[in-house]
């Protein structure tokens, strides 16, 4: 096991943040932590790598405990947060190279901060000062200096927000190798990406887990009903199809196009094909419509 928490709570005043949160990750999982804003996530990452102190509750990584060997944990985790935290007046080889002074002997400094710069991109940057980067390059110094002590787990706490798609793309593939041989937490709002990236999904929502379950599982959970993307050969009218009474509801959704939803979670394309038949109409393209996770995110989140 990875990353254990067990009953965590966390206080800050009257408010609690965290309500008794619970659960554990295996080793190699990519976990999308998910939640909306004030949801607690941030306050979850900065817990587990030891930023601060929980209120109660145990949180142990690769069995050491926060509480009583930190420093352990501490070069077990590589942590970015929201707020990419750099040094604008330094050189990005410099500032990597003060990042793995902390953590590494100075004789493997050298060939760590240059194994880094090649695998971040940052080769054509890498004299140039932090404060002169793009933010796409500053979140690959950022990710950067999360990995160079190559910790076992890797935290990173929204580490998109604000990329181009381009950006995008390079920032998403560097994670997905990270992912290839550590343990990541991710927390992000986009859900492309965690769809892209994670096996695993964590929904918090005012301080409790609503949903863990791996991504897949979560999207058939989304909708108590099913919803079918069909194209007739001529025109139809709403009430024809509304008349049926496996159908919840008919919405135009293009020319001959309709989008309809069943009154249960059964499959209804061959009554819809009999109902076709029936009425001398040619289906041209008949498709179940694929849940979306944002789908369940709103369900859990919005109460």
């Amino acid at each position: 096991m990875s990353v254990f928490v067990q009953e965590v709570t966390k206080l800050y005043g009257s408010q609690k943040a965290l309500d008794r949160v619970s659960f554990e990750i295996n080793s190699g999982e990519v976990v999308g932590l998910l939640g909306p804003n004030g949801a607690g996530k941030s306050t979850l990452m900065k817990i587990i790598s030891c930023y601060i102190p929980a209120s109660s509750g145990i949180v142990k990584v690769n069995e050491k405990d926060i509480r009583e060997d930190s420093i352990a944990v501490r070069r077990q985790v590589g942590y970015l947060p929201e707020q990419n935290p750099l040094y604008y007046d330094m050189y990005v080889k410099e500032y990597l190279g003060f990042v793995a002074g902390i953590h590494l002997p100075s004789r493997s400094i050298k060939k760590r901060v240059e194994e880094m710069i090649e695998l971040t991109g940052l080769s054509a940057e890498q004299r140039k000062k932090i404060g002169e980067l793009s933010k796409g390059y500053k979140q690959r110094v950022g990710i950067a200096q999360a990995l160079i002590h190559d910790p076992k787990v890797l935290i990173l706490d929204e580490p998109t927000s604000g990329l181009d798609p381009n950006q995008l793309i390079e920032i998403r593939q560097l994670i997905k190798n990270a992912g290839k041989e550590k343990t990541v937490i991710l927390s992000t709002h986009i859900m492309q990406e965690v769809e892209a990236l994670c096996s695993r999904v964590i929904i918090i929502n005012k301080g409790n887990i609503v949903a863990d379950d791996p991504v897949e599982i979560l999207r058939k959970q989304s909708r108590p009903e099913k919803v079918f993307l069909i194209e007739f050969d001529r025109q139809l009218k709403a009430d024809e199809l509304k008349s049926l009474d496996f159908i919840k509801s008919a919405e135009q959704n293009g020319e001959n196009k309709w989008k309809i939803t069943s009154k249960g979670n059964e499959d209804i394309r061959p009554a819809l094909a009999r109902f076709a038949n029936e009425q001398n109409l040619l289906i041209l393209s008949l498709a179940m419509e694929e849940s979306r996770l944002e789908d369940i995110f709103h369900l859990l989140t919005s109460q």
